[in-house]
């Protein structure tokens, strides 16, 4: 039984749930509530809300004048290409039964999803409209390679970039998200016997018990070790560490943030896909933990150069909600405390002292937030989420209760969600990027560059003077 046990732990994290349309669990006789349905489609409007405008502003303004229009339109056109790609196969490949690592193709184009369609909560019993879980997760398809577009901002080809982003897309992100979030749903675990034929057929890591909420892997780590790798591959910016290449708006930097930590809430409460107490907390664990982030990261700053900055409560607040992400639905409000305000000092490292020891030209820091805040989470997860530090413990779909906890064997599925996630996406985006150089060409030429984007790869630019 224990065995089993340590085979459900990520049963009441996981977000990916098996269409139940004419399933074995009669599925079809549930009605989904009004009010889950509404509010997952709140939800999956404030992730959107994320990535455009909230993303696009963030990393927009980070920018130099002369490329703020092609970081918008990076972000606007990766958004709208991996909503296209969802629907064609994406939402198959890694929410339908396959192997451990992919889903199948009896869902493309969508295939066989109707109005009537329901999909899983994590509930026995209760569903939601399949349709607008497909594009809820859409949205977490969508903003994720988005996420990569700051590390190498300023100098990658436009063409290299959307080639790049359908390589990675395909091999990187749906594997990870069956990986993590594919399972049978609650109510195939109705003994140990049939927990353990479902589990079987359940991803990689959720069969390790590793667990994650809203995308500590699947979303964060996963892009953040992408963008390192494509720094480094694509190079330094010319002049970089000889010319300023300060932030050119702060004020849109700022407003980003703020759309960001808005719609994230659609992101972290919205994963739970029910309108329930355990929504509202991780809503709770979302707002603590981003205040606290800011608030430490920006107090850190302040010892540290004298001067509280704009910049820093907006990258403090990033953040914290990178590292409360894996948590949110898992911890109690004391637990997303402590993991804001690890968050700030650890990621504020992660964009100063571990990012001279790396080398790379990471332009808007997207390993240092995103890739440190993403496994500061996860492993913290692992840890607060025991239920003598105030944490909901691992919910035991046999049993119908919460199970026996113990922090290590937590801590080691963690390991085995960050590693995996590391190992997984990194050969992929070495892989991605070295077809691209061959095929495109990754970088665009010294004089475009100096030119700047906006001008030399879409002649526009987002200012007129």
């Amino acid at each position: 039984m224990k065995k089993t046990i340590t085979s459900l732990l990520a049963a009441s994290l996981a977000i990916a749930v098996v269409s139940y349309a004419g399933s074995a669990f009669a599925a079809d006789a549930l009605v989904p509530d009004k009010g889950d349905t509404s509010w997952m489609i709140v939800a999956t409007v404030l992730v959107s809300l994320m990535t455009i405008p909230g993303l696009a502003l963030f990393y927009g303004g980070l920018v130099r004048t002369k490329n703020m229009l092609s970081l918008l339109m990076q972000v606007f056109t990766v958004f709208a290409l991996c909503m296209v790609l969802w629907v064609v196969y994406g939402y198959s490949l890694a929410f339908t039964e396959g192997n451990a690592f992919f889903g199948g193709l009896s869902k493309i184009f969508l295939k066989g999803i109707t109005v009537d369609s329901v999909a899983a909560t994590f509930s026995k019993g209760v569903v939601i409209p399949e349709l607008i879980y497909v594009f809820f997760q859409a949205t977490f398809a969508a903003i994720t390679p988005a996420l990569i577009l700051g590390a190498f901002a300023e100098r990658m080809k436009f063409s290299a970039v959307l080639a790049f982003i359908f390589l990675w897309f395909t091999f990187a992100y749906l594997p990870m998200a069956h990986m993590v979030w594919y399972w049978a749903g609650p109510d195939a675990y109705t003994d140990a016997d049939a927990a353990a034929k479902a589990t079987a057929t359940a991803g990689f890591l959720f069969q390790k018990g590793a667990i994650d909420f809203a995308g500590g892997t699947v979303v964060h780590i996963n892009a953040a070790i992408a963008g390192l790798i494509g720094a480094f591959m694509v190079g330094k910016r010319v002049g970089f560490g000889k010319e300023s290449m300060a932030p050119h708006s702060l004020t849109m930097t700022m407003i980003g943030a703020s759309l960001l930590w808005v719609g994230w809430f659609g992101f972290n409460a919205g994963s739970n896909l029910e309108a329930n107490g355990l929504a509202a907390l991780a809503f709770g664990n979302t707002m603590t933990a981003t205040a606290a982030a800011t608030l430490s990261w920006l107090f850190t700053e302040w010892m540290i150069k004298g001067k509280p900055s704009m910049l820093g409560a907006a990258s403090g607040a990033v953040a914290g909600l990178v590292a409360i992400t894996p948590a949110c639905g898992f911890v109690g409000i004391g637990g997303a405390l402590a993991i804001g305000l690890l968050a700030g000092i650890v990621c504020l490292w992660g964009v100063t002292g571990l990012k001279r020891i790396l080398g790379a030209d990471d332009a808007l820091d997207v390993f240092g937030v995103h890739g440190v805040g993403g496994m500061l989470g996860a492993l913290l997860t692992g840890i607060f989420a025991n239920p003598a530090l105030g944490g909901g413990g691992v919910y035991d779909y046999v049993a119908n209760s919460v199970g026996e906890y113990s922090t290590s064997a937590q801590v080691i599925s963690q390991l085995w969600g960050i590693g995996t996630t590391l190992i997984w996406s990194g050969i992929v985006s070495v892989i991605a990027y070295k077809i691209v150089d061959l095929v495109i060409g990754l970088r665009v030429s010294e004089e475009e560059e100096r030119e700047g984007l906006d001008t030399s790869s879409h002649g526009e630019s987002a200012y007129k003077y």
